[in-house]
């Protein structure tokens, strides 16, 4: 599934052409992906420009000018494809032939200066919701969402705050959505690596016994906006051939410092630590023991 710097990087590449265009015409050609599409949904698209096309966690947002939001989620095989000018670009597609293939060519949005957005998922899992905007945040999507992790909440003190008394690790702790919204596995793993923390560690460790942040979470938050910014700028990471908006592979996945790396030495200057693969909650974990603690 796409993490965070990934569904940044198709936003970013949806950007230029959505927002400012009106929506000329809707194709559902199926009444559902994971979940049924919305209601009259061509009828509450078609005429409305598109005012904003930002990211909350995972789900792309489309603004529209009649107040309501159009929210988009990926899920695990979900991408769009732009068709203009007789050209395809593919922001943040996933390179498989299913990709290609039109018979999961799923919402078709038709612009008024020709374009069209192409949703294709091979799988369903992805959806599409619509709601008022002024409704967004007491939304069951959004209301029990964290801190976003680029964002200034995201802070030494607010994860102090969290954190203190919870009885979890930090892996645990740090893919909880209600904890930070849309940190996912593969930079959790990474960010953790960057601070030193070993994902067994306790989150509880964030706080002192009275509260205050301690140095674990003062070099916890900047691993973490560091190791996603820096993911953004490399287009994501190549997770089956991962894509960014000029077609180009992802290049994060090249600078892993632990993630599927178990067995090998630890990139860390003067380590010599060997990477562990552990399992937390089902997922995958990757640190090294040695200078991780």
């Amino acid at each position: 599934m796409p993490e965070l710097p990934e569904v940044e990087t198709v936003r970013r590449g949806l950007a230029p052409v959505l927002v400012g265009s009106r929506i000329a015409a809707l194709e559902a050609r199926r009444p559902d992906l994971r979940f049924p599409l919305p209601e009259r949904f061509g009828e509450r698209l078609v005429g409305q420009e598109i005012l904003g096309l930002e990211r909350r966690a995972k789900y792309l947002i489309a603004a529209l000018s009649g107040g309501e939001d159009l929210v988009m989620h990926l899920g695990m095989t979900g991408r769009f494809t732009i068709v203009r000018d007789g050209g395809r670009e593919t922001p943040g597609d996933y390179i498989h032939e299913t990709g290609a293939d039109p018979a999961h060519d799923h919402v078709v949005l038709h612009l008024c200066d020709g374009s069209r957005i192409v949703y294709n998922d091979p799988r369903r899992f992805g959806f599409m919701v619509m709601m008022p905007r002024t409704e967004r945040p007491d939304h069951a999507l959004f209301r029990g969402l964290g801190a976003e992790p680029l964002g200034i909440e995201l802070s030494a003190d607010y994860l102090a705050s969290r954190a203190g008394g919870k009885k979890v690790n930090l892996k645990s702790f740090l893919m909880d959505q209600r904890m930070i919204a849309g940190l996912g596995n593969i930079y959790v793993s990474e960010a953790l690596f960057r601070a030193g923390l070993s994902p067994n560690r306790g989150a509880r460790s964030l706080a002192d016994r009275h509260g205050a942040p301690t140095d674990r979470a003062m070099r916890l938050v900047p691993a973490i906006k560091q190791v996603l910014q820096q993911a953004i700028d490399a287009g994501g990471s190549t997770l089956r051939d991962y894509r960014h908006a000029d077609g180009a592979s992802g290049a994060f996945q090249d600078e892993f410092a632990v993630y599927d790396r178990a067995g090998l030495v630890c990139v860390r200057k003067g380590c010599g630590g060997t990477i562990r693969r552990t399992v937390h909650a089902g997922r995958a974990s990757f640190h090294c023991p040695r200078c991780q603690r």
